[in-house]
C-alpha cells in the first residue's frame, strides 16, 4: 500500500534503531569471547591480514590470490568453530544475529520491501487507525444475523430488519472486494445500536489486514481536529488534519451528534468533496434520515453524499441492550 513520508519515516527509523542494537549486541559477544579465548581474535586478525595480502596481490596480477584466500578463510572457519565448541559456545555465537533474516534488518530485498516491511506498515496503520481495539471482536465473522427480525418491517422500503441487515452485510463485503478499483463509499443510517458502526469495524478490519490506512473518528472529534489543523500551529494537529485527506479509508461515526454550525458545516463539505476528488473512499454512519442530513448540512453536501455513496438503512432493536440481557 502507498504509505506517507512520515509512516515511511518511522519504519525506517525503526530499522535504523534494530540495526544498531545488532551490531552493539555483536560487539559485546566479541567482546565476552575475545577475554575468554584469546585465540579467537588472533584468528580474526589474521583473516584481516590474509584479506589485505590477497587484495595487494591481486592487483600486482596475481590470479590465484583469491582461490588461496578462500582456502585459507575457510582454514582460519574451522578452527574458529573447533574453540567455540570446545568452550561451549554454539557455532554462530559470533555473527550478527537479525529479527529477519532475509533482508537482515534493512526492511528491503533486491531493492523490494521485505515481508517483515510488509508487517510492519500493518502494525503501523493497526496503531493509528483509532479503531484497534474495537476491531478485535467488530470483525464479519462475529457479524449475526439473529438480531434482525424478519417480521420487522421499514415503511419507507417496505423491507423487513433482516432484510436491509443481510444487504448492508453483502455490500460490506463487496466494499472490501472492490475498495482498489472504484474507491467506494458508504453511508449507513438507521437508529441506534443496529450494526452501523459494527460494520463499519468489520469492513475496516479487513482493509487493514491488508496493510491500507484506515482512520475512525466520531464526528465530534474530527470536526475538533479539523478546528485544529485551520485555527492551530501545533504540529501534531497539521499532521493528523492532513492524514484525513490522505488515509485509504476515513470512518465518520455518529455523524449528527456534534454541534452544527457554519463551521462545521463547510468543513464536512471539505472534507466530502476532498476526499471524492482524491478518489479516498469514505464511511460515514448516522442516526438522521435523509431528510434530516438535507436539513442539518448544506444541500452540496447532501448532493455529494445521495450521489457518490452507497446509502444504506439499518433498522431494529439496539443490539447492545438486547446484548446485556443475554449476558
Amino acid at each position: 500500500m502507498p504509505i506517507s513520508n512520515t509512516q515511511y519515516d518511522e519504519i525506517m527509523r525503526f530499522y535504523d534503531a534494530q540495526q544498531l542494537k545488532n551490531q552493539h549486541q555483536h560487539e559485546n559477544r566479541q567482546k565476552e569471547v575475545y577475554l575468554k579465548i584469546p585465540e579467537l581474535q588472533e584468528i580474526d586478525n589474521a583473516v584481516s591480514t590474509a584479506s589485505i595480502d590477497a587484495a595487494k596481490k591481486r592487483l600486482n596480477g596475481d590470479t590465484t590470490a583469491v582461490a588461496k584466500l578462500k582456502e585459507q578463510i575457510q582454514t582460519y572457519k574451522n578452527k574458529r568453530a573447533e574453540l567455540l565448541r570446545n568452550h561451549s559456545y554454539p557455532h554462530d555465537y559470533l555473527e550478527i544475529k537479525y529479527n529477519c533474516d532475509d533482508c537482515k534488518d534493512t526492511g528491503f530485498i533486491n531493492g523490494k520491501q521485505c515481508h517483515c516491511f510488509k508487517q510492519k506498515v500493518i502494525d503501523l496503520v493497526y496503531s493509528q487507525s483509532n479503531i484497534k481495539e474495537s476491531i478485535a471482536n467488530d470483525n464479519f465473522s462475529n457479524f449475526s444475523m439473529d438480531f434482525y427480525s424478519d417480521e420487522h418491517i421499514d415503511r419507507s422500503t417496505n423491507m423487513s430488519s433482516l432484510t436491509l441487515a443481510k444487504i448492508a452485510y453483502q455490500r460490506s463485503l463487496q466494499f472490501v472486494s472492490e475498495f482498489n478499483n472504484i474507491h467506494p463509499n458508504i453511508l449507513f443510517y438507521g437508529n441506534t445500536g443496529v450494526g452501523k458502526t459494527f460494520l463499519s469495524n468489520c469492513i475496516a478490519e479487513k482493509l487493514l489486514q491488508t496493510g491500507h490506512s484506515v482512520l475512525y473518528f466520531t464526528s465530534f472529534q474530527l470536526f475538533e481536529i479539523l478546528s485544529a489543523g485551520v485555527f492551530s500551529k501545533n504540529s501534531d494537529a497539521i499532521s493528523t488534519n492532513k492524514s484525513i485527506f490522505d488515509c485509504d479509508l476515513l470512518i465518520i461515526d455518529d455523524l449528527g451528534t456534534e454541534l452544527t454550525n457554519s463551521f462545521t458545516n463547510s468543513q464536512l463539505f471539505l472534507c466530502v468533496n476532498e476526499r471524492l476528488l482524491r478518489q479516498k473512499s469514505t464511511i460515514i454512519s448516522t442516526n438522521l434520515s435523509p431528510k434530516q442530513l438535507l436539513d442539518t448540512y448544506s444541500e452540496r453536501t447532501f448532493s455529494r453524499l445521495i450521489n457518490n455513496y452507497s446509502v444504506l438503512k439499518l433498522i431494529g432493536e439496539d443490539i447492545r441492550m438486547k446484548k446485556r440481557n443475554i449476558t
